[in-house]
């Protein structure tokens, strides 16, 4: 396959599965990996992209980002915003930095990712239950939390605890702070846009990191090849991640997560079972 086509491929990829409970991770090895895109150069190029998933969450709450930023340090209410942030992004932060080489290792192949898109899978299922008996006995919480403003250091915790989840792959970011937020009794909208500000420095941290990690062999690329590529995919997961950022959003005012459930479970199931017959090879 021509290096452009998987270049555009793994952008739309990592732009539409970053936001999306279904793990953008486990995604990128999958595809990677059918694509014989997983070398050095294939991880370079998706950690690179996902800066481009970040500028299309950017784009879209640029009102909010723009107000916490000028009101940072005279507004109470920027300061609590930022204040959450930090607090739910630290504890995923320091358990990478311990333990990511080991993850890395260990996790990060095709049959892990098979097992934990499944387990998650059952984890939404689960969740939504709780959710729908919630709401036919009348139990829902007494506090009313209608925006991030109304989370409390609490809830920012509890859901920076919930995002240490998703360091292992076929997990999801964004699925382990939206569910983990909705079992922590917040409502699916405030806990899936908390969850689209926790990616920014959350993502885009790792992203750097990893990139000053990779440092020695960026500099040995062929850049007059691999930039190309590199552009088009981080352009590839820029557009598809604004629309479906936007579409998210609306989804969840109206709709559960249960369809996502089953396509993990229905995807988990196609590796384990292509492996376990011999029709790929997801041993790599």
């Amino acid at each position: 396959m021509e290096p452009l086509f998987q270049a555009i491929i793994l952008g739309i990829v990592e732009g539409l599965t970053e936001f999306l409970p279904i793990s953008s991770t486990g995604h990128l090895i999958l595809v990677g990996h059918l694509l014989d895109f997983n070398d050095e150069k294939g991880k370079a190029f998706e950690v690179i992209i996902q800066l481009g998933a970040i500028l299309a969450v950017c784009l879209e709450f640029r009102k909010r980002i723009f107000s916490v930023c000028t009101g940072l340090g005279k507004n109470p209410l920027a300061n609590r915003f930022v204040l959450h942030v930090v607090v739910a992004s630290l504890p995923a932060i320091v358990l990478a930095l311990l333990f990511g080489k080991y993850i890395k290792a260990y996790l990060f192949a095709p049959i892990p990712v098979a097992c934990a898109f499944i387990v998650g899978g059952l984890i939404i299922f689960w969740a939504e239950h709780l959710e729908e008996t919630k709401q036919a006995t009348g139990k829902d919480s007494t506090r009313k939390i209608v925006d991030v403003d109304d989370l409390s250091i609490g809830d920012a915790i509890k859901v920076g605890l919930a995002q240490c989840a998703a360091l292992i792959p076929g997990t999801s970011r964004s699925g382990a702070t939206i569910i983990g937020g909705m079992l922590f009794g917040l409502p699916r909208q405030v806990a899936t846009e908390f969850s689209f500000f926790l990616a920014i420095p959350v993502i885009a941290g790792a992203s750097c990191y990893e990139v000053f990690k990779l440092r020695n062999d960026l500099v040995g690329l062929d850049w007059a090849s691999f930039g190309p590529l590199l552009l088009v995919g981080f352009i590839s997961a820029f557009i598809s991640a604004f629309f479906c950022v936007r579409w998210l959003i609306q989804y969840v005012s109206h709709n559960n997560f249960k369809p996502f459930a089953w396509y993990r479970i229905g995807f988990g199931l196609v590796v384990l079972i292509t492996s376990s017959m011999g029709w790929i090879d997801w041993s790599a």
